[in-house]
């Protein structure tokens, strides 16, 4: 019994790890400075967001270890943002409104790029990155929309090519921001 609550807990611990490694990613100044991603508690969150629905993606239909792995994602995902309104000060009783809140827009957000990567649609891609990425924005120039659908699509095909296996040990390798040139 004690080995199956550490096993579990070393888990939760890898997971935690695998998530703080996705983030980072979407961290990297290069969105924020040359696609002009706002450089906001908005923007930061939905870098987050994409980066970690490009791996559960890659986990989608593998299996159930796959399955379980994009679950456990997600919900460091969820607690991590969690951690934060707490530290921004969020009073006890108003994080699980925020929460559910972020939880709902995720999931659609989720939805919209599942399905503009699946019928590889250029133009649904852009509009959702628009609509999240960008939400807060205004006049987005279109090289730089088209820039950031060019690099979705090069890590979802990058991300197919990494064996499931190193993903489900906790690596993953993305390329980097690409620069968005001048305006």
């Amino acid at each position: 019994m004690l080995d199956r609550l550490f096993r579990r807990r070393r888990e939760a611990r890898a997971v935690a790890d695998f998530y703080l490694t996705i983030a980072a990613q979407a961290r990297l100044p290069g969105f924020y400075r040359d696609l002009g991603v706002p450089d906001t508690l908005d923007g930061r969150f939905d870098m987050v967001v994409l980066h970690v629905f490009l791996v559960m993606r890659r986990l989608k239909g593998q299996g159930a270890a796959a399955a379980d792995r994009s679950r456990l994602l997600f919900e460091a995902m969820i607690d991590h943002f969690e951690k934060s309104l707490m530290e921004q000060g969020v009073g006890d009783s108003g994080v699980g409104r925020r929460i559910k809140t972020m939880a709902r827009g995720i999931a659609g957000r989720i939805e919209v790029y599942d399905r503009a990567l699946a019928d590889d649609n250029a133009a649904a891609l852009e509009v959702a990155l628009d609509n999240n990425v960008y939400g807060t924005a205004s006049d987005v120039p279109p090289h730089r929309l088209a820039a950031m659908a060019a690099y979705v699509r090069r890590e979802a095909a990058g991300l197919e090519a990494q064996p499931l296996e190193s993903l489900m040990a906790g690596e993953v390798r993305f390329g980097p921001p690409p620069g968005a040139g001048a305006d």
